[in-house]
């Protein structure tokens, strides 16, 4: 322990003399772990909000009971089932706007009486005594502590609906999921204003057997699966935040790595002396090792609390995110446990690890004699030079092989992940390869000294430079892809927004008096009644759409593929269909194939005539004609209207339905507003992964900071030769500025087409693999431009101090390098 002790103790005490090598190994720690960890959390909660909300009614497993037509069932179904024997449970479900708050959240009426024994509500025995106060007047309603906070409300408050019902009295609940309210089936009744209906009936799983004529006709079995779980849905999405993630790990893991490798080699006597003191290696290494995972305890702490800042930062934009493209809700404040704060550590000490395992390795297999020979660390470079070749080939092997046979959204990331670390690694060999090329006889001994010196310059800086080509190529993709999307998913929703206003009734009978109303209005020209249905399509979640003939969706409805001839007259003139991209993809149909679809009145077999983009959309989508639809499922009421109407007059009608209909915002939705909505997603979508594009952009350039600060403490040895041959210290800044710009610009040419090819991976591959459509592969110069201008502003800014401190050294400091190189 003693020779451990002050092994330790001289290892530390480079430190001291080298603080900015310590800062830089505790900067690629603290934000490698900050970025990772930051999205881990983000992840976690949202995970969390989904098991929350998959187990609001829990315990045992459950089957559900719906109507095969889609719609409401009336409350008889409840009373007639128990009757007959059935453990039916009723659940209603639907939406409600807080007035004050201006927030939609979910209703879920129960009945808790009646659930399955051993049901848990929101991790509650159904049979607690709280469920005393629950259904009895004045009622209660269940809110998630969270959502509580973040609407800053209180128990016992009761704020209004924006349909002017009053909720009871609200309680906060530990296990309750964010954004739902659960009320007593009754009180749910009222504010939906959906009096005795019901959304489906609950019953064990283990109940087995034929419903009764005539509820086997009109009712369907859904067994409880995870294909509509919140999680799933959602899934490619946290995968591509994971993804960005890492990357911004590795890019600070690059740091870490070029830190502790060049304090390894300036520990060079020092390592000779302690060897030769009679320290053994594997007290060596051990030393080592602590000393390692003391720093990145350190940078670990750091990053871990940085971390939490982050995803707090960042998680109303992606909470509204997925509250808009997916309906899932997730809590708007951070609740973490223990085991992340652990794991996140665990992540930054593993990470250090990995960076300085080559190091120690080295430093491990040198011989004794040779740990203080300069030349002997540049031969082990040039050796590990050619086998980091090696894998570069490898790794290009494995991007081949999975763009070839892949298809999934594993492979499509082992694509994209083989592909950065094959050009990275082999970047330093591109860029040597290319300056040897370059230097030739006929170049003055100026010239030839300066690309000869970027040579020398690759080993301390490649490790900058690959950081830097990561960061650039993402930028590049990730930025190629989001402007694509917002142009394409701008153009998309100009097509399909086409009509005016957009209204949903509230019920049958108040769609019927809309249809008599809204023709007789001065300012409308056309009124088009659309029909909707929930469905599943080989456990697919799937919305079944009906629409009348009109030259509406004939004109601006965007089809990607067709039969030949018109589909517009093939869909009206019934028994075909028209389906989203991402549904065809998932169920492998193109055009000319047969779909069944379940109906009220049996199977019926519709062939696909056209397939549409439906971007942002994670359920399947079918349009099909509205007479097919009523057809098979005559009881379905029209459930929105597209009017067409004369643009200056939306705001009167819409003032004019709310007076005489009672219709809410959520209910009256105009072009305006819905594009507005639609495009404040979207930008919100993208928000978090500019956010992390742009940080791993920034940590790029604090390891070229730190590599150019790092070497110029070292780059004396060769400038001093120059100056005293009479080159100017102008002229040497010039020169130094001049090869980091080269080096810099190389990788930035490299950089380029990696990016564009990592856009295509993203639009062509996950993409499709993760949400089932693929975008127009764009490249924007404007854009590349900007990130050249970008990447070379932040060369010279990383240069700055460097050459400030060449111009600061005094002469004496250039003759005494002299001297010591004699």
């Amino acid at each position: 322990m003693t020779v451990l002790y002050w092994t330790l103790r001289s290892l530390l005490s480079h430190w001291r003399k080298h603080p900015i090598q310590f800062f830089s190994l505790f900067t690629g720690l603290w934000l490698a772990t900050a970025l990772l960890t930051g999205v881990l959390a983000l992840n976690g909660q949202a995970r969390e909000s989904y098991a929350r909300a998959s187990q609001l009614i829990g315990g045992i497993p459950q089957a559900t009971l719906s109507a095969r037509n889609g719609s409401p069932l009336p409350q008889e179904s409840f009373s007639t089932l128990r009757r007959l024997g059935w453990p039916v449970s009723p659940v209603l479900q639907g939406s409600v706007v807080l007035e004050r708050q201006n927030r939609r959240l979910q209703v879920m009426g129960i009945e808790p009486v009646s659930l399955p024994a051993g049901s848990l509500l929101a991790g509650e025995p159904a049979d607690a005594p709280d469920l005393t106060a629950f259904i009895s007047p004045p009622n209660q309603t269940w809110i998630a502590e969270e959502t509580l906070r973040e609407l800053d409300l209180h128990n016992g408050d009761q704020p209004l609906l924006a349909n002017g019902q009053q909720l009871p009295p609200l309680q906060g609940k530990n296990r309750m999921a964010p954004g739902l309210l659960l009320v007593d089936i009754g009180v749910a009744q009222r504010l939906l204003d959906m009096p005795h209906q019901i959304s489906r009936l609950i019953l064990p799983a283990s109940v087995q057997g034929d419903l009764p004529p005539p509820w086997n006709e009109r009712l369907q079995w859904q067994h409880q699966s995870n294909e509509n779980d919140p999680g799933r849905l959602t899934e490619s999405f946290h995968l591509n935040l994971t993804a960005l993630g890492l990357l911004a790990f590795a890019v600070g893991l690059f740091i870490v790595h070029a830190a502790i490798g060049l304090a390894l080699e300036q520990r060079r006597p020092l390592l000779r002396t302690v060897r030769a003191s009679g320290v053994s290696v594997k007290h060596l290494l051990l030393a080592l090792v602590i000393e390692l995972s003391t720093l990145a305890l350190l940078g670990g702490i750091a990053g871990v609390v940085s971390g939490y800042v982050l995803a707090s930062l960042l998680l109303p934009d992606v909470a509204a995110s997925l509250r808009g493209l997916y309906g899932a809700e997730v809590a708007g404040q951070l609740t973490l446990s223990p085991t992340w704060w652990l794991g996140s550590l665990a992540l930054s000490l593993i990470g250090a690890l990995l960076a300085g395992a080559n190091s120690l390795w080295r430093a491990a297999r040198l011989p004794l004699l040779a740990l203080a020979n300069h030349e002997a660390w540049h031969q082990a470079h040039r050796a590990w030079l050619h086998r980091q070749g090696w894998v570069a080939g490898i790794a290009a092997l494995v991007a081949l092989t999975a763009a070839w046979v892949g298809d999934s959204l594993t492979s499509g990331f082992i694509l994209m992940g083989s592909l950065l670390l094959a050009s990275a690694l082999g970047l330093p060999l591109l860029l040597s390869t290319l300056l040897r090329l370059i230097s030739r006889p006929g170049h003055s001994p100026l010239t030839a000294w300066f690309l000869a010196d970027c040579r020398q310059q690759l080993p301390g800086m490649s490790l900058a430079l690959m950081a830097l080509l990561l960061a650039l190529a993402a930028n590049i993709g990730a930025g190629s892809m989001t402007e694509g999307f917002r142009q394409t998913f701008t153009t998309w929703l100009d097509q399909r927004l086409s009509a005016e206003l957009y209204i949903r009734p509230q019920t049958p009978e108040q769609a019927v008096a809309l249809q008599q109303w809204l023709p007789n209005q001065p300012a409308v020209r056309r009124v088009l009644p659309g029909l909707e249905l929930e469905t599943e399509i080989q456990g697919w979640p799937l919305t079944l759409a009906g629409m009348e003939d009109d030259a509406t969706y004939r004109q601006h409805w965007p089809l990607l593929e067709a039969q030949a001839g018109n589909p517009w007259d093939a869909l009206f003139a019934g028994g075909s269909l028209m389906l989203s991209e991402q549904l065809a993809r998932h169920l492998k149909v193109g055009i000319g194939h047969t779909i069944e679809l379940p109906t009220a009145e049996g199977i019926w077999q519709a062939r696909v005539v056209a397939i549409y983009a439906d971007y942002g959309n994670p359920r399947g989508h079918i349009l099909v004609n509205a007479a097919d639809m009523r057809k098979y499922w005559p009881a379905l009421p029209v459930s929105r209207y597209a009017v067409r109407m004369d643009p200056t007059a939306v705001a009167t009608l819409k003032h004019t339905l709310q007076r005489n209909f009672s219709l809410d915002d959520t209910r009256l939705v105009d072009q305006a507003r819905l594009k507005e909505w639609a495009t404040q997603v979207f930008e919100r979508t993208f928000s978090a992964t500019t956010a992390l594009n742009t940080l791993t952009l920034i940590v790029a350039g604090i390891a070229l900071f730190i590599a150019l600060l790092t070497q110029s403490q070292s780059r004396l040895g060769q400038l001093a030769p120059l100056w005293a041959m009479g080159v100017t210290r102008r002229q040497l800044m010039l020169l130094n500025l001049g090869q980091t710009w080269l080096l810099t610009l190389l990788t930035l040419v490299f950089a380029i087409p990696l990016g564009i090819l990592l856009a295509w991976c993203l639009v062509a591959v996950i993409n499709v693999q993760a949400f089932g459509w693929r975008l127009p592969l764009q490249v924007f110069p404007s854009q590349l431009i900007r990130l050249a201008g970008l990447a070379l502003l932040a060369t010279w800014l990383a240069s700055a101090w460097p050459l400030w401190s060449l111009w600061r050294s005094r002469p004496v400091d250039l003759l005494r390098v002299l001297s010591d190189e004699r």
